[in-house]
């Protein structure tokens, strides 16, 4: 009865099971390692647990454990992606572009600090056995991010742009290269290897003058809201051409160095030359029908992702049996994938972050490994390191600057697209370690190099700054003048969710709909990081959609701005501060409430874990557990910004007809105008709670009551009132509250805080 009982005791006690299942196993596995023990005698195999030796074989088999090359290998990923993104983060902190700091994140792990001054360490870490596999893991990386660069240029900007661009740009390209050829004459008898013609020595230094990044160009432009100036467009345009032609002029001196003389390279060149016509002339028509089936992410399925990573990868294994390299082989392919955007847009998404992140950081790393800043151990090396970085400023200065000016351009405009050209980043170190491979280049010409394009890529953000400051844009015109002068009341809403945005709009047009010199400005900053050329303009319709439809649905008169940023907290604040703004409207989510209450949680936690908050709240600046639960951008804006702010609680919203405002002392009487504003220009009916007999205490603030009353009868009701938690009215579509009532609401704990519609907390 009991057997037959099991399967119900099992199915109320399934932990039974597990035990005899545990204890069952045991037994039978003891069993029979028992009786193959007694075996070991016979193979002259028996090893005793307390035989000495069993700890040092522990010990070696752990060792050789840490040791094994993939152990080794994840522990460098792991090391050079950390350093990266902490060094990336500490530049990004600076408002330097994050690839420097990836670049000098390369420099520390490498011989010239870590190996020097912790060579144990460095010799565990980065064995010269282990720098084979880092390095194919590092040109896999640049194989899917020369991909990216190439799929980001957008040929049909360089349609449009071609005739003034492709003058600036190549006189960009031809002066550089001309001061890098004869730099090499007084650099080649010292510093050139052994064995390596004048020809080629001359012809890639020319080429490493010349070179701009196009990625790094392009995130400057972003950052700085310039993407659809025309400097802007003009840049982009000028970089991609760079781009393009610097890396056709690297194949053919690629070619030279490899075949020896100008004259063995000839076929090297017919070779590649046939190449690019077949991928321009067959396989791009084939690619653009395939891109026309399959524009979004449900219909790109993976075997067409396959083709399209097979082309890059025949592409890239082709140029290199050509003689050109991979890297020009997958910068090709992603030129000549379709041109839809939405489909690039997918790709660049699949690709990027895979590049960014885990790819590209092992080539700085192994970049800095390579470089030996040690090896500039006399003034006379440092003094042709100073020559280097300033025939290089100079020959793009000059070589970009120059011709813009003479094309009609102005010299601030000159000056900022020379600023720009000089960015190298990336781009230099590609074509540095592809000289440093091809033998052309020295180990201390190398770590020179690597510090022109370090101190060039640095000082591009400097120097715009500074452009911008002694060659200011030219003032707006009289009658533009006049239409800023007449617009006396702007409001500005920065958002970061498109729904809650929308809402905070709709308030905004509550203070300014019948105003015709008022406007609503809309802002909204994305991240840099996650923007490219291609999606870009996607971003800012998605982000913008819902606002943007309510405007025309209100009529609205709506200006938006839309720009990527680095540290998006403090823009916004510089955005409030700078554009002449008289009230802001921030959003913070429900949680604020003390009525959901989850937030309190959270937003404790968060202050404890945020080193700025922490130090404010030690330093004396603010308390540690604030009661308000704002979030930490609310919080910024609220201490830095030198206008109005009101911070909006979503709740819903849908429409402002019925307004509550509680009076809780008389420091909140600001809030009469912002009742008026409301009165009058969109005629909602609003409701004045006293809860602290404020106007009796107040006789002008009454009077300003009364005049209200008159001037709009009906639409404003006064109530006095002790207890809110019974006499808070219903049915209200908003609450505008000052921030210091909001404060002592929640410190009190009302339980009416829980019944209120969305709420708008003022701070004056």
């Amino acid at each position: 009865m009991r057997t037959h009982n099991l399967p119900t005791m099992f199915r109320k006690r399934p932990w039974l099971l597990y035990l005899l299942m545990l204890l069952v196993g045991a037994v039978c596995i003891t069993v029979f390692v028992q009786r193959g023990a007694s075996m070991e005698t016979v193979h002259g195999s028996s090893v005793s647990l307390t035989d000495p030796g069993y700890w040092q074989q522990f010990k070696d088999t752990y060792h050789a454990n840490l040791t094994h090359p993939l152990a080794k290998l994840l522990l460098q990923i792991l090391t050079i992606i950390v350093t990266a993104r902490v060094f990336g983060f500490i530049c990004g902190k600076m408002g330097l572009p994050t690839v420097i700091g990836e670049i000098a994140a390369g420099i520390f792990l490498g011989p010239s600090f870590l190996a020097y001054y912790f060579p144990g360490y460095s010799e565990f870490l980065f064995p010269p056995a282990s720098l084979g596999n880092l390095q194919f893991l590092s040109q896999i990386g640049l194989i899917l991010f020369m991909f990216v660069v190439g799929m980001e240029l957008d040929l049909n900007v360089l349609k449009n742009r071609a005739q003034q661009a492709i003058v600036i740009s190549h006189a960009g390209i031809v002066i550089p290269y001309l001061g890098g050829v004869v730099l090499s004459a007084f650099l080649y008898k010292q510093f050139a290897p052994a064995g390596v013609p004048f020809l080629s020595f001359a012809l890639f230094m020319g080429i490493a003058m010349s070179i701009a990044a196009f990625p790094v160009l392009a995130r400057i432009i972003q950052e700085r809201g310039l993407t659809r100036t025309r400097l802007g467009g003009l840049a982009i345009t000028c970089a991609a051409i760079d781009d393009i032609t610097a890396w056709c002029l690297l194949a053919a001196v690629i070619a030279i160095v490899k075949a020896g003389s100008l004259v063995s390279s000839v076929w090297t060149i017919a070779l590649t030359a046939s190449y690019v016509l077949m991928m321009f002339f067959l396989v791009r028509p084939f690619l653009k029908k395939i891109g026309d089936v399959y524009t979004d992410r449900e219909s790109l399925s993976k075997p067409v992702v396959a083709v399209f990573f097979l082309i890059m990868l025949l592409s890239a294994y082709a140029t290199e049996v050509i003689g050109i390299h991979a890297l020009i082989g997958a910068f090709l392919a992603g030129v000549i994938m379709p041109a839809n955007v939405r489909f690039r847009n997918i790709f660049i998404d699949k690709v990027e972050d895979v590049a960014l992140v885990l790819f590209l950081p092992l080539f700085f790393v192994f970049t800095g490994l390579r470089t030996h800043i040690g090896l500039l151990n006399a003034p006379g090396l440092w003094q042709w390191c100073a020559v280097i970085v300033a025939v290089a400023v100079m020959g793009k200065f000059i070589g970009i600057a120059g011709p813009s000016k003479l094309l009609g351009n102005s010299w601030r405009d000159s000056l900022m697209l020379g600023a720009l050209m000089n960015t190298r980043g990336l781009m230099e170190l590609i074509v540095l370690n592809i000289g440093y491979d091809l033998g052309v280049l020295t180990p201390e010409v190398f770590a020179m190099m690597v510090i022109m394009a370090l101190v060039t890529t640095f000082m591009t953000g400097p120097v715009l700054s500074l452009i911008e400051k002694f060659l200011p844009e030219k003032a707006i015109d009289s009658g533009d003048k006049l239409v800023a002068e007449t617009r006396k009341f702007k409001v500005l809403v920065p958002f970061g969710d498109p729904d809650r945005g929308r809402n905070m709009v709709r308030i905004a047009n509550a203070f300014v709909k019948k105003n015709e010199n008022a406007g609503v400005t809309a802002l909204h900053l994305t991240p840099s990081s996650e923007l490219n050329p291609f999606n870009t303009a996607l971003r800012e319709r998605e982000s913008f959609g819902p606002i943007r439809k309510e405007a025309a649905n209100a009529s609205i008169q709506l200006d938006t701005i839309f720009k990527p940023s680095n540290d998006i907290d403090r823009d916004v604040v510089a955005t409030l501060n700078n554009g002449m703004y008289d009230m802001a409207i921030v959003g913070v989510g429900r949680s604020i409430y003390h009525g959901t209450f989850l937030g309190r949680v959270v937003g404790i936690t968060s202050r404890i874990i945020n080193p700025e908050r922490l130090f404010d709240s030690l330093t004396g600046k603010e308390s540690l557990f604030d009661r308000t639960d704002f979030e930490d951008r609310v919080r910024l804006v609220l201490r830095e910004s030198r206008v109005p702010v009101g911070i909006y609680v979503d709740k819903n919203l849908e429409k402002v007809e019925h307004v509550v405002v509680p009076l809780f002392s008389l420091g909140d009487s600001f809030l009469i105008t912002y009742a008026q504003k409301l009165v009058h220009n969109q005629g909602a009916h609003v409701t004045l709670l006293d809860v602290a007999d404020v106007f009796h205490q107040s006789p002008e603030m009454l009077a300003t009551v009364r005049a209200l009353e008159e001037a709009a009868p009906g639409m404003l009701v006064m109530r006095q009132t002790n207890d809110l938690d019974h006499a808070f009215p219903e049915k209200q579509d908003l609450m505008l509250i000052s921030i210091e009532s909001w404060k002592r609401a929640v410190e009190k704990q009302g339980a009416w805080l829980a019944e209120t519609p969305s709420t708008l907390i003022m701070r004056p």
